[in-house]
């Protein structure tokens, strides 16, 4: 069974909330999700999952620093990843606080790792937003990124 590991860090619990919607449309595609606080976490784990996406709050338009070491840390895997699904998802505190660039920059080191990215034409483009507690549409945009990459894979 195609497995998904779902990462996440979250201090209020909006960015937590979004893993749970984020794996139950991995589950909704057939696929195993595993979802983990980023404290639990290795760089090792990434070897083990056909997908990866990790969901991350914004911190001065960035995505929180123990999201930031995890990514840092699975250099010595460059290369390794190649291949594999993968997506990302932020909260914001506020509409224009960085939420998008928190994604991209995680995007960005997915890419760097080889991994395929799949965006969407409607909603998030990137990824799946949430300002403060997810509301219904963020849930529902959560839901599409899980089944998104478990399809992709």
């Amino acid at each position: 069974m195609k497995k998904v590991l779902v990462v996440y860090y979250s201090r209020t619990g909006n960015t937590r909330l979004m893993a749970e919607s984020v794996s139950k449309g991995v589950e909704k595609a057939s696929a195993e999700a595993e979802i983990r606080d980023v404290k639990d976490v290795s760089p090792e784990d990434f070897l083990n999952a056909d997908g990866i996406i990790i969901g991350s709050p914004t911190y001065y338009g960035l995505p929180a620093a123990e999201i930031k070491k995890l990514l840092d840390e699975s250099v010595k895997y460059h290369g390794k990843l190649e291949g594999k699904a993968g997506g990302a998802f932020a909260s914001s505190g506020i509409l224009g606080g960085g939420a998008e660039s928190t994604i991209m920059a995680l995007l960005q080191a997915m890419l760097v790792h080889g991994m395929v990215i799949k965006g969407t034409s409607s909603g998030g483009h990137y990824g799946p937003v949430s300002i403060g507690s997810p509301d219904e549409k963020a849930e529902e945009e959560c839901v599409r990124l899980g089944e998104r990459v478990a399809r992709l894979i």
